[in-house]
């Protein structure tokens, strides 16, 4: 008897490992996600202390930041690429200096909008799985910019079939919802938005003023997807 309650559970414990060895497998997929490839702007030392606070006003993180893990293949896709705004004449800057590569804080690489809530837009010439976009917005110095919208959609006028990326406002200021995502101080990493693999063919990004004046400003935005 002894020889077979050992006997059955031992084969009762064969069989509960050979059906757990597939959702191991299942759970770790090897080979198919990747870190992308960013190349951050040269940091600014210097710049007057941000006098701001929030209640969703994230803390200042000076660690580097972890790597962003996506699908195989993944690549910047919106550089040279078409962009449009509400603001048809910057107050500063060309609209394709958005995504011209130019990451440096200086005022020649800056786009300023005008007053109020604008926003920048992205063709990426077809529709695609967006998986990050990352912009930078400001960093000669610090400031805080306000009701930060990503948004990716198939239209071009953003009516329809609209995912929402990231969205930091809390009082529905913009008039795109209330968000959930923190405010956060620039810097030179910028802000990496996970998109979480959105299809569309446009990526389009809206602010409305900062802690330093009511315009909207842009360095560069890098959309990541295939």
């Amino acid at each position: 008897m002894k020889a077979f309650w050992t006997l059955t559970f031992g084969l009762v414990a064969a069989i509960m490992l050979f059906c757990a060895l597939p959702a191991v497998a299942a759970d770790a997929p090897a080979g198919d996600m990747e870190p992308l490839k960013i190349e951050l702007p040269e940091p600014f030392f210097g710049g007057t202390p941000i006098d701001y606070w929030s209640a969703n006003l994230e803390p200042e993180d000076f660690k580097d930041r972890a790597p962003f893990m996506a699908p195989k293949g993944a690549t910047l896709i919106s550089k040279g690429k078409t962009v449009t705004s509400s603001a048809k004449n910057p107050n500063l800057g060309e609209l394709k200096m958005l995504v011209d590569g130019d990451k440096n804080y200086a005022k020649n690489s800056l786009i300023e909008l005008g007053d109020g809530v604008q926003w920048v837009q992205v063709d990426l010439g077809a529709s695609s799985s967006v998986y990050a976009i990352l912009v930078w917005h400001f960093h000669e110095g610090k400031r805080v910019y306000f009701d930060v919208v990503a948004q990716v959609s198939d239209d071009a006028e953003f009516k329809t079939g609209v995912t929402t990326a990231y969205n930091n406002d809390v009082d529905n200021s913009a008039g795109l919802g209330v968000g959930k995502d923190k405010e956060y101080i620039e810097n030179n990493k910028g802000r990496l938005i996970d998109a979480k693999g959105a299809k569309g063919r446009y990526v389009r990004l809206y602010t409305n003023g900062n802690t330093a004046d009511d315009k909207s400003h842009y360095v560069e935005v890098e959309v990541f997807g295939k």
